[in-house]
């Protein structure tokens, strides 16, 4: 989960994410302001959650732009912890908070090895 953790921190500074666990599942929270369940794309592929998002931004034509630090556009790949496979994975976004609930891989149940004399 370390990996995944520090993916988060290499987030732009305008994107702000919590990471949240439980004994079922991890919880990822997003805050991406601007964006949508149209402009918003999540899959996983090969060990990495891929999102990517679409701000929309209008602007009326009496305005220009003096200063824009508020990217359009976030596409971010972040690493898996080992114990999730994206499988029964789901999420949500209200205005701009994005929810995935990462369901954890069950364990294997304990089970007894026999072992005999050779």
């Amino acid at each position: 989960m370390s990996a995944l953790r520090d993916a988060l921190r290499e987030l732009p500074d305008a994107v702000f994410a919590d990471l949240l666990e439980s004994d079922e599942e991890y919880l990822l929270v997003m805050d991406l302001p601007g964006v949508t369940a149209d402009t918003l794309d999540v899959s996983v592929e090969t060990g990495k959650l891929v999102i990517e998002a679409r701000r929309d931004k209008r602007l009326p034509p009496e305005f220009r732009y003096v200063s824009e630090d508020r990217s359009l556009f976030l596409d971010a790949e972040l690493p898996l912890p080992p114990d999730v496979t994206g499988a029964d994975a789901s999420g949500d976004i209200d205005r701009g908070v994005l929810e995935l609930h990462l369901p954890k891989r069950e364990a294997t149940p304990e089970r007894t090895i026999p072992v005999e004399d050779a």
